[in-house]
């Protein structure tokens, strides 16, 4: 049986920001937004990652690779969390949640030098989709992911983790990214090139990773 993806866009993101990745999958795929993650969200909504893990679990049909991208992430794993029988295997690109940087002074700077290597034809691409979400809303589900510690919940996740990261990156460091695989006994890849938006411009190796989780063994 061919297993389906189910992916989650990042902080702000909709599903164009996946398009070069699933262009490159040969596996039924979704994109799932979400309050804070390509829709603009109510003043009374809960966007910590748990509550959005609530909300991912009702759009998700099958035993599934989960796929989050940077905070996007910190919601995958909370639904591994929560409902193990439905993920297949995690793969998780650019991750955040490091409480090791985790001030916003540090993710201002993290966030500039991670953003000075990205090629300007992404402003484009991104604009419109931050635009959709809303600054509001953007920084209320920044607010509630900051301190969400993924590395301290991650090791409750029994599916096999994939963690993906570009050498740029300085939001996910390789640091972290080693860090949630020695966690999970997972594996981190860091691509050779790209910053911490690997689903628009390292598509077809982000999509032949994703290809790898889904070939892996199912576990209970």
């Amino acid at each position: 049986m061919t297993t389906p993806v189910v992916l989650v866009p990042g902080l702000g993101l909709g599903p164009e920001s996946y398009a070069p990745t699933v262009e490159h999958l040969a596996l039924p795929y979704n994109i799932v937004t979400l309050p804070g993650y390509g829709e603009p969200a109510g003043e009374r909504e809960d966007l910590h990652p748990e509550a959005l893990a609530a909300l991912l679990e009702g759009k998700v049909r099958a035993r599934s690779v989960l796929v989050g991208h940077s905070a996007g992430a910190q919601i995958a794993v909370e639904l591994a969390i929560a409902h193990p029988e439905l993920v297949h295997a995690l793969v998780l690109i650019a991750p955040s949640g490091d409480q090791k940087a985790s001030s916003w002074m540090d993710l201002g700077m993290r966030w500039l030098e991670s953003a000075a290597p990205e090629s300007p034809k992404l402003i484009p691409v991104l604009a419109p989709q931050y635009a959709r979400t809303g600054a509001k809303t953007i920084a209320r589900a920044a607010a509630a992911c900051r301190k969400h510690d993924l590395a301290k919940v991650i090791s409750r996740v029994k599916a096999p983790v994939v963690i993906i990261r570009s050498q740029h990156d300085h939001l996910s460091s390789s640091d972290f990214a080693r860090r949630l695989a020695d966690l999970t006994q997972g594996e981190a890849r860091t691509l050779s090139t790209g910053s911490h938006m690997p689903v628009l411009t390292n598509g077809p190796e982000v999509a032949a990773l994703i290809h790898r989780a889904a070939a892996t063994r199912a576990t209970d």
